[in-house]
């Protein structure tokens, strides 16, 4: 009742450890402490006011069998468990116990929400018991009798059962008879076992019938025990068989349509389902032939004509200056190769189209398999990775997850977690704001179809707010949600004062506390300083157990215990609508259901390897396969938001379509807000996303570029796809010489459906996957499950390794004690020790660019991705637009690139699974940097050139002039057309070209020595977050612009302008002041320059900053080395027969 302690068994049986004791502790109403996580504090001083109990957990289905003469409805004692594991706050690690923190408050604020953390409940009366009131969806007392006498659900149990019903205030037997318990609830109507003594892993796991119906089985850790009590694996049993299992739901084939005479699928398929005609979800939409063909012809028109220019620059080389001409032609022979690299995977480009109609007809319409119309869609898991708040704002990040909570998908199914690898208290805390703000906003964009449903984004927007909304009440209620997000935005700037007061308060409380202890137990007359911890707080008063402000032991950002709050419980299967009297707006026609929403901390602890942002992901799905198991995974940046409302059903079109089962992960562009109309740096990065990407969709699927990106869970496992291909041919629209291995097109597809291993004969056994996962039975229970509820409707006799229609509709299980005590296991330091994840399972660790490898990964076992890009953008969110922050973004991929190219992940070892032009796209990825040691060198050679007075030909004569014209316009040719079916602007074209001379210059140059470095002498590569702030100047939304902080990656392009600037000065002095002036050199000396300095005006322009506020140290440094130079180039070698340049001026 007051406090609460619950053994783990099942869930901690798989460790080998001692089962750890999950213990609920809080403050009690009257006045009583009971253990308030005070271990830090755990002196003489304490042991006065702070007392420790623990009081057993009244019995419930979750952890012992039913007592035959106490037979209690099950849902409601769950719920009750529910309740009090929503207002926990559970920590935990290595070596040391799980604790359940039962908090009065999470916020300063109250909460109101039914589903909130912390939210107030009224106590029960009966004395000596400081339980609460059993509540229902609402958050609304339930009143077992009429004279309004307030009761726990422990307490009305204990009376209805010792008490004979009668109510403890009145003295009156309970008139309501819903609540009592009741006999005939545990007769089943179907023969079937009761669920009541089973672990929630065996609830979890359905009941399963085979096909000839001779037994019923209960899955248990991977392996079933059958009532004849043989041993039973049933994951062999389901790929073998006809039988289905779903999450909680049975599916029982009809009279003769388990028989062996059966068909291999029709037997399991409704005959509703196969009389219906057939539609698709998606479309694929080729580029018109008009465009695509001369496009790929004018490719292999170019592949020829650099062929036969480098073959005549070779033979006929510059006699006057050999080593002008050497440098020369090495570097356009790289540029050819780097241009091939890139171009060839861009001959099938593709566009897709998806049909949202027809995803809601086929999951969410009453049929005869789901006659209640529920949503048979899968769960969808989401995950936001946040690191330092201070680089991170939390507002950012809580507009992120308003916009999740707010997402268009059925709310049941739809999960949100919160990684915060910094363990900070502010971030926690906005979080819980945010999920109070959320029962006001969410409601809100659902009664009017608010888009975007980010608060910042949409009352940020520039156009007509009012435009095609007919609703009355639209304005009012808009009035209303703005002055409350007002407010919100000040709670939220104001946490960090608010953290830090009240921090000091307890803290000097403390530090009186212990001084008073001192004076008490000591009979000297001087006393020593207290030393008390500068200890940061929670608003329940209690200590936070993450990151301290002030570094503490355990308390820092690499040593600190794994946190978990459920701030927003699972919501209800039945939709909750809301009341006028319930809230300043009218909900009542609203769904104010919220989604699940769980804060995460991992374990951090000095000697471990952490793995940054993959070691993140990595702990979050471990922690949701436990807590949700969404067969979908959608993880998103703190500062990438939704957009589009309908983008998760956007995605799962494409994953629940025939052939879904083989798509491994749907990735959508990258669209960014706050970036300058001109758009200097290239931020939008619209060539990438909107060229290459679906030129990528075309082959076997884009790459994974970190955030974005719908998984399937099985995928991130590691598992191979159902149906594997060898490629022998160069892509599927243009070579599809294809051919299947024999072994693999011999076995049936189901045994397929959880494969692992390069090898045709590694067959998984679930007794392995301990070796690959862990120790966690929970984890491993889980994979199975989460395979069938990915697998599309199995609607159509095409649909390979389907599911039967409706075997989602049934409610998934009540959170309980032990299983969030078991997240707070794998989100361990040591969970991963002699596992595979980050090797093989999950996101893989040892590179920058972990989203690159890790997508690279399935794709080389044979995976396909798709590229999602919807009419509305999905997602949005903020990127660098100052020059520094840029540079040191593009550094860290280019430095991810140059590690992949030196690792086993390099395209050159990929599997015969990867088709050749997907892997020459994966190749051009890890040697993109390199062109940076050519392109520098290319870039002085029009400098050395003028102060040569040589060029790179003998002498401009018609046939070289001829090739670069040819080259040149097919090169803008090639251009136009892919501006033609991109959908891309020549603009952003250019800007493209531009940053990639800047980028090459500078930034990628600097990852070749970096990731050299890290080769051959081992230094290890650290970088910093990107600041995902705004600037100081409130005026100006473009104030980042003329940031400019020094860097050294702005030496190499400052001195490639000032050099060039120089040389075209010497070489136009030069010619004029010549006896015989060559002006064919000096034209193509001053051509090449000017390519050069026009590639380089972005740069030089952000230098100038806003009024001129650039670094004197960038001139000074650049202007020295330019200069020293262009003068000794010209001292050492000065015009043949003349030293005299301008007059009498002459050089040393």
């Amino acid at each position: 009742m007051a406090g609460r302690t619950s053994r783990l068994s099942d869930s901690q049986s798989g460790r080998g450890l001692d089962n750890p004791t999950v213990t609920f502790k809080r403050r009690t109403s009257s006045g009583r402490y009971v253990n308030l996580s005070r271990d830090s504090l755990d002196s003489e001083m304490n042991g006065v006011e702070f007392a420790e109990y623990t009081v057993h957990i009244p019995p419930t289905p979750d952890n012992q069998p039913m007592d035959p003469l106490r037979i209690e409805p099950a849902h409601i004692a769950q719920r009750v468990e529910e309740q009090y594991v929503s207002s926990s706050l559970f920590t935990g690690g290595f070596n040391s116990v799980t604790r359940a923190h039962l908090m009065d408050k999470v916020i300063e604020s109250e909460a109101n929400h039914p589903q909130m953390a912390g939210v107030k409940g009224s106590s029960c009366a009966v004395p000596g018991c400081d339980g609460k009131v059993m509540s229902d969806e609402r958050g609304e007392d339930i009143l077992p009798c009429d004279c309004g006498f307030k009761i726990c659900h422990d307490c009305f149990i204990d009376s209805a059962k010792t008490g004979d019903g009668i109510c403890p205030g009145c003295k009156e037997p309970y008139q309501n008879t819903d609540l009592l318990p009741n006999p005939a609830e545990s007769i089943q109507p179907l023969p079937l076992p009761s669920t009541a003594s089973m672990s929630k892993m065996e609830r979890r796991l359905s009941l399963m019938k085979s096909a000839n119906r001779s037994q019923i089985i209960r899955s248990h850790s991977g392996l079933s025990r059958s009532q004849t009590g043989v041993d039973f694996d049933h994951n062999r049993w389901l790929f073998e068989t006809q039988g289905t299992y779903g999450y909680g739901n049975a599916i029982w084939p009809k009279e003769g349509d388990g028989s062996s005479n059966d068909k291999s699928d029709d037997g399991s398929r409704p005959s509703e389902l196969l009389s219906k005609p057939w539609r698709p979800l998606t479309r694929k939409l080729k580029v018109p032939a008009a465009v695509i063909s001369p496009y790929r012809l004018l490719i292999f028109v170019r592949m020829v004509v650099l062929g036969l220019f480098l073959v005549w620059r070779i033979r006929h080389p510059n006699q006057d200056a050999r080593w002008l001409w050497l440098m020369s032609v090495i570097c356009e022979i790289w540029f050819a190769f780097s241009w091939l690299l890139d171009q060839l995977p861009k001959l099938c480009p593709v566009n897709r189209a998806t049909d949202l109609a027809v995803l809601k007809e086929k999951f969410e319409v009453p049929s005869p398999a789901n006659p209640t119309g529920k949503s048979d869609l899968p769960g969808v898991d989401m995950f936001v990775s946040t690191a330092d708040p201070e680089k991170e704002p939390p507002l950012v990040t809580a507009n992120t997850i308003l916009s999740i909570l707010a997402a268009d998908y059925p709310v049941e199914k739809l999960s949100c977690y919160v990684s915060d690898d910094g363990g900070a208290l502010l971030t926690f805390e906005a979080m819980a704001e945010a999920a109070s703000f959320a029962n006001l906003w969410v409601p809100f964009c659902r009664k009017h179809d608010i888009e975007p449903r980010n608060p910042d984004s949409y009352f940020g927007l520039k156009r007509d707010p009012l435009k095609n909304k007919v609703r009355p009440d639209f304005v009012k209620d808009r009035r209303r949600v703005k002055r409350e997000y007002d407010e919100f935005k000040v709670r939220i700037n104001g946490l960090p004062d608010s953290i830090r007061r009240r921090s000091d308060a307890y803290n000097a409380r403390e530090e009186i506390k212990a001084m008073k202890h001192q004076r008490q137990h000591s009979k000297d007359e001087q006393y020593e300083p207290v030393k008390v911890s500068r200890a940061t707080w929670m608003a329940d008063g209690t200590h936070w157990p993450g990151t301290w402000t002030v570094s503490s032991s355990e308390h820092s950002k690499g040593d600190h215990a794994g946190i978990i709050q459920v701030m927003l419980k699972p919501p209800s299967d039945e939709p909750l609508y809301g009341t006028s009297e319930s809230s300043s707006l009218d909900f009542s026609e609203v769904d104010i259901r919220l989604p699940l929403l769980v804060y995460v901390s991992r374990e951090k602890r000095p000697g471990y390897d952490h793995n940054k942002k993959a070691g993140a992901m990595n702990a979050l799905v471990r922690a949701s396969a436990i807590m949700s198991n969404g067969p979908f995974i959608l993880n998103l940046d703190c500062d990438h938001y939704i957009y589009n409302s309908k983008a998760i059903r956007e995605g799962m079109c494409f994953m629940m379509d025939r052939g879904g089962d083989r798509i491994c992960y749907v990735q959508f562009p990258q669209r960014f807000e706050g970036i300058d109309p001109s758009d200097r740096y290239a931020n939008h990065n619209t060539v990438f996303f909107d060229v290459n990407m679906r030129a990528l969709d075309g082959l076997q699927g884009p790459v994974y570029v970190g955030t974005g990106c719908l998984f399937r869970r099985t995928a991130l496992y590691g598992f191979d796809p159902p149906r594997t291909k060898e490629h022998s041919g160069c892509c599927g629209c243009c070579f599809p010489s294809q051919k299947k291995s024999s072994s693999i097109s011999s076995a049936p597809d189901e045994h397929r459906a959880l494969r692992m291993g390069d090898s045709e004969d590694d067959e998984m056994n679930p007794s392995v996957f301990s070796k690959r996962f862990g120790n966690s039975s929970f984890l491993i229970d889980s994979i199975p499950v989460a395979e069938f509820q990915g697998r599309p409707l199995a609607d159509h006799p095409s649909v390979k390794n389907g599911r039967a229609p409706g075997a989602l509709t049934i409610p998934r299980e009540l959170l309980d004690a032990s299983t969030v005590a078991e997240a707070i296991s794998v989100i361990s330091c040591w969970y991963e020790e002699k596992t595979e994840w980050g090797n093989r399972v999950g996101w893989i660790y040892g590179s920058v660019t972990e989203d690159v490898v890790t997508g690279y990964r399935m794709h080389n076992r044979g995976w396909k991705s798709i590229y999602c890009v919807t009419k509305r953008d999905a997602f949005r969110g903020t990127a660098p637009i100052n020059l520094t922050d840029r540079l040191h973004q593009v550094l860290r991929w280019a430095t991810g690139s140059v590690e992949i190219f030196f690792s086993r992940n390099n395209a050159l070892l990929a599997s015969s699974k990867m088709k050749v032009l997907q892997r020459t796209a994966y190749l051009n990825v890890g040697i993109y940097p390199f062109t940076s040691l050519f392109l520098i060198v290319y870039c002085f050679l029009p400098a050395l050139s003028l102060f040569s007075g040589q060029f790179i030909v003998q002498s401009l004569n018609i046939t070289f002039l001829v090739y670069l014209l040819v080259i040149t316009m097919t090169l803008c040719i090639l251009a136009m057309l892919e501006i033609k079916w991109s959908g891309i602007s020549l603009e952003e074209w250019w800007r493209n070209e531009q940053f990639w001379l800047i980028g090459g210059t500078s930034a990628h140059l600097a990852a070749v020595l970096q990731g050299l470095l890290k080769v051959i002498a081992g230094i290890e590569i650290s970088f910093t977050l990107t600041s995902k702030s705004a600037g100081d100047d409130a005026d100006d939304d473009f104030s980042d612009l003329y940031i400019i902080k020094w860097s050294s990656l702005m030496i190499p392009p400052i001195t490639i302008m000032i050099t060039n600037l120089i040389a075209i000065a010497v070489g136009v002095s030069r010619t004029i002041y010549s006896t015989i002036p060559q002006w064919s050199r000096l034209l193509g000396g001053v051509f090449f320059s000017f390519w050069v300095l026009a590639h380089l005006y972005p740069f030089a322009k952000g230098l100038m900053g806003r009024r001129g506020r650039t670094p004197t140290i960038v001139f000074v440094w650049s202007g020295l080395i330019a200069i020293t130079i262009s003068l000794l180039w010209v001292s050492i070698s000065p015009p043949a027969g003349n030293t005299e340049i301008g007059g009498s001026f002459q050089f040393p």
